[in-house]
């Protein structure tokens, strides 16, 4: 197979404009302005359309294309994103985010008539727009709207939620994230000499294999965490306010209903996997158990839970770690690795950390006619090189999306959308896996069982937490960083057990925990996994299931979460379902302790 080479390893944003002053700005504000309010002012007095299927599916017809190629921001929103996403702490580009913010929210404020007039369609009306044929392609749209119009406030009420999103909430979460992002310390590095790395490389280093390193940043982190978790405190009981607020002017019953709602999931299935999941902390107790017995410690700090066990010395450089994806993804199906190679040709994944620049990995995308992006901090990690099949899975949603789906259902539920990445991450693990030894095996299946823990037993602990933590504001009225730290330690060790030390300055990692601010966003990860190794099983049976995967790639938001898998044979109503998928990480863990003991290592 030929080998990948590496042209570019920043974003190239020239698809885009120019610069941050680029006059084309101003012409093309004018066009997403003029089509819009076309739109709005075609639409906005009439209401044939909420009579006449044949209306509707005009109208529909009209605001497709307006979402699929103009949104309210266009191409200048995306644009100053992705320059916020690399540059945090600019203020110039602070000062045009917000600007097109504005120009945005003030066009979604008056079109927003239209979806709300379409959800409060009579019940009795309903079912003469949902059987109509000619709609078929927005049936799932207009059922969803149906679905949520005993939430949904007036006009003049959702204008003001709307209005009020960033003071309330976006500046405080973006202010939080800012001043870590630009957070520096002096810690211990691999050369034995102190270096001053910042808060994205910090965190990376809390998981070094020479302990002075690791625990040189770990108390960098935490004083970071501290001196932020004053501020930390005054933001997250604010958007914990707000949440509570509108939550009450929209009748929600609980706290993470708008989280399923959103994901179009039954809040019965998000609480069996809860359920599931907790009942059998005991995985993840021994999980941790074994570590620390491997390990040769008693126990292990709270920042050493993600210690890399044996010897993955192998340095993978960007380079290698693309061609061996794309290897992966080669076999799989060729478009996985043509999609890839795309990715890569044409500066759409920015690759290493730098000062200011987000930290983690992410794949961002807006319009249907724009491109998608992923943001990567590579550090030559085998971690590293599972990241960029994470993200690449999240791409490849995207782009199937893209190719198949109208704009109005061009989107992945959190519940489908980690599903994809976790597929291609999985597989690239496994090609490294068989060609290991019994040592490196056991290496990477430690490796492994911490990726499932986290992602499964670690994550339904959080969102537990989050739960608690909602409903012991909505009673108190105000939680303390104290509260919420004593809060967040007693779930972090509900699933992590005796052999896990939650030592001081861990009651503070709450600060950073960027997901609780998205609000029960956590589940997905557990749901994803498990649902994930279920596709994998199947694929690694039977390689034509790839087309049945690449039709659940393809399905955006065409139907429910339930539909999209019971067509690929998977029941995620069915309680068994989740417990199946739960003893398969059992049997890894069992069978990682009997390698572990054959090769006399506990």
């Amino acid at each position: 197979m030929e080998k990948l080479t590496v042209k570019s390893t920043e974003w190239n944003l020239a698809p885009f404009f120019l610069s941050n002053n680029d006059k084309n700005m101003i012409q093309q504000r004018k066009k997403i302005e003029k089509n819009n309010y076309d739109f709005i002012n075609k639409w906005k007095s009439r209401k044939d359309y909420l009579l006449d299927p044949n209306i509707l599916k005009e109208a529909l017809d009209e605001y497709e294309t307006l979402n699929r190629f103009y949104g309210t921001s266009g191409d200048e929103g995306f644009y100053f994103l992705l320059k916020s996403i690399l540059d945090n702490n600019n203020p110039e580009i602070k000062a045009k985010l917000k600007k097109i913010g504005e120009f945005s929210d003030r066009i979604e404020n008056d079109i927003q008539f239209f979806e709300l007039n379409i959800s409060k369609i009579p019940k009795n009306e309903q079912n003469k727009f949902l059987e109509f044929s000619n709609l078929n392609e927005y049936k799932h749209f207009l059922k969803k709207l149906f679905d949520t119009a005993k939430y949904l406030l007036s006009e003049p009420e959702e204008k003001i939620l709307n209005l009020k999103s960033n003071t309330s909430y976006s500046n405080w979460v973006n202010m939080v994230n800012g001043f870590l992002s630009k957070e520096e310390r002096m810690i211990f590095y691999e050369n034995k000499k102190k270096k001053m790395i910042n808060f994205s490389e910090i965190i990376s280093l809390m998981d070094s294999k020479n302990k002075k390193v690791r625990d040189s940043a770990a108390d960098a982190f935490n004083g970071i965490m501290e001196k932020n978790a004053d501020c930390a405190e005054a933001e997250i009981n604010s958007i914990l306010e707000n949440k509570k607020i509108d939550d009450e002017l929209r009748k929600i019953e609980r706290p993470d209903q708008v989280r399923h709602i959103s994901d179009d999931i039954d809040s019965d299935i998000v609480d069996s996997l809860l359920e599931c999941v907790s009942n059998k902390y005991y995985i993840s107790k021994r999980y941790y158990k074994l570590k620390a017995s491997l390990l040769g410690i008693k126990k292990l700090k709270y920042h050493e839970r993600n210690l890399e066990y044996g010897k993955i010395t192998k340095k993978y450089n960007y380079d290698s770690a693309i061609n061996l994806v794309h290897d992966v993804f080669f076999k799989l199906d060729t478009e996985f690795s043509d999609i890839l190679k795309d990715f890569k040709d044409n500066g759409r994944i920015d690759v290493y950390p730098k000062l200011g620049k987000t930290h983690g990995a992410l794949c961002t995308h807006s319009l249907m006619n724009q491109p998608v992006y992923i943001l990567l901090n590579h550090d030559d990690t085998l971690g590293s090189v599972l990241t960029i099949a994470h993200e690449m899975g999240h791409a490849i949603n995207s782009t199937f999306m893209q190719k198949n789906v109208n704009s109005l259902n061009f989107e992945t539920s959190l519940f489908t959308a980690e599903v994809a990445s976790t597929f291609m991450e999985d597989f690239v693990l496994q090609e490294i896996l068989c060609k290991a030894d019994d040592e490196l095996r056991l290496s990477i299946l430690m490796m492994k069982l911490n990726s499932d823990i986290s992602s499964i037993f670690r994550q339904v602990a959080c969102y537990k937490f989050e739960w608690e933590m909602h409903l012991k504001f909505r009673k108190k009225g105000y939680l303390s960083k104290k509260d919420i730290g004593l809060i967040f330690l007693k779930h972090m060790k509900s699933y992590m057990g005796e052999s896990v030390e939650l030592n001081d300055g861990c009651e503070n990692w709450w600060v950073y925990w960027g997901h609780i601010r998205q609000f029960f966003y956590v589940y997905s990860y557990a749901s994803a996994v498990l649902i994930s190794k279920s596709l994998q099983n199947t694929t690694k049976k039977d390689l034509k299931f790839i087309l049945k995967f690449k039709e659940f790639l393809s399905s955006g938001g065409t139907k429910s979460q339930k539909d999209i898998f019971l067509k690929l044979g998977i029941d995620i109503s069915d309680k068994l379902f989740w417990e199946n998928g739960l003893k398969e990480v059992e049997e890894l863990l069992n069978e990682t302790e009997r390698l572990a003991k054959k090769l006399k290592k506990i």
